[in-house]
């Protein structure tokens, strides 16, 4: 893949942008927003306003540091969605901008294949897989047998995996986002303190975390302050082992029932030791190839819109200045 690509991404609450050049991702800048912090989750109205005040900057730095310009480059692919529609927006509007003044073609990505296709920004690509894709908006089993040919296996019926962090999280007093912090205490807690529910573990492929968070409510709800303080770590543990208790499972099912060498995590919450760890274990077992993006790429970046762009072009996938956000995937 020797080309130029700048990546471009806006979906949440995060401002990215980096450089692909020949096989390579030379800059990876991200903006983060902490204002969301005080509200216990994002805001969209704050996040594109935040998109707005910092795109160029993180776009500029991005350039920079790959000493790349506008003009060397060969495409400029941005995240489509899904995602917030405000945030989107000023992702999507800056980079036809670009494009339309320095005369580039355009690549829409979807947010959620470009997840998956982090795990090639160091790797070579490798056909066909099961990747499991764990965040904050999304958990999803798919098999993939060629670049951008997805059968969705199983997803969640109600709360994703990450969210299912970061709402327990904040029960629990935790800042947002829960996710980060819960793994971190979790290394210091006992899985086995306490026996949280794992929803629907024994059948299908589908997932749901809505039990799990009603479970700690009500468990929380049944303990001192003192208690909670006390054991937070063991919480922590007990909830992050009912979570990827389920998440592999499936990802092992998902294998039988799908016969693959390659499988891959993706995502948020593929930053989690636990869930890295498990995961790890079974495809040692099964005598399975493992691929997860190494951490930095594991939430919101730029460099995986930058190299799902740069798969897109090799196919000759481009697109004009008509390309529309979408919120959802339908």
């Amino acid at each position: 893949m020797d080309m130029k690509i700048l990546g471009i991404e806006s979906s949440c609450d995060e401002t990215a942008a980096a450089v692909y050049v020949d096989g390579a991702i030379k800059s990876n800048i991200i903006a983060s927003q902490a204002i969301h912090e005080q509200f216990g989750g994002v805001v969209p109205e704050l996040a594109s306003r935040a998109h707005h005040k910092t795109i160029w900057k993180t776009v500029d730095q991005a350039l920079n540091e790959a000493e790349v310009s506008v003009e060397d480059l060969d495409a400029i692919a941005v995240a489509q969605g899904p995602g917030l529609m405000g945030s989107l927006l000023v992702g999507l509007s800056f980079a036809k901008g670009l494009a339309l003044s320095y005369y580039k073609p355009l690549i829409g990505v979807n947010h959620i294949d470009a997840h998956l296709y982090a795990n090639f920004i160091e790797s070579p690509e490798v056909y066909p897989f099961v990747g499991l894709i764990v965040s904050g908006g999304h958990t999803r089993l798919v098999y993939v047998d060629k670049p951008f040919s997805h059968n969705i296996l199983g997803e969640t019926r109600d709360d994703a995996a990450g969210e299912a962090f970061d709402k327990i999280g904040k029960l629990l007093g935790l800042p947002y986002p829960a996710g980060p912090v819960m793994d971190k205490r979790a290394k210091n807690g006992n899985p086995e303190f306490h026996s949280f529910p794992r929803s629907m573990i024994k059948k299908g492929l589908d997932f749901s975390f809505s039990g799990l968070k009603t479970s700690v409510l009500y468990y929380v709800q049944d303990q001192t302050d003192e208690f909670i303080q006390e054991h937070l770590d063991d919480i922590c543990a007990s909830v992050s082992a009912a979570i990827t208790d389920v998440l592999t499972t499936k990802l092992k099912r998902a294998v039988k029932q799908n016969p693959v060498k390659h499988i891959m995590l993706a995502g948020g919450v593929s930053a989690n030791s636990m869930l890295r760890a498990k995961v790890g274990k079974m495809a040692d077992e099964m005598g399975l190839n493992l691929m997860m993006p190494a951490l930095q790429y594991c939430t919101d970046n730029g460099a995986m819109i930058a190299v799902t762009g740069a798969i897109k072009a090799n196919l000759n996938q481009f697109d004009d200045l008509s390309l529309k956000p979408f919120a959802r995937v339908s």
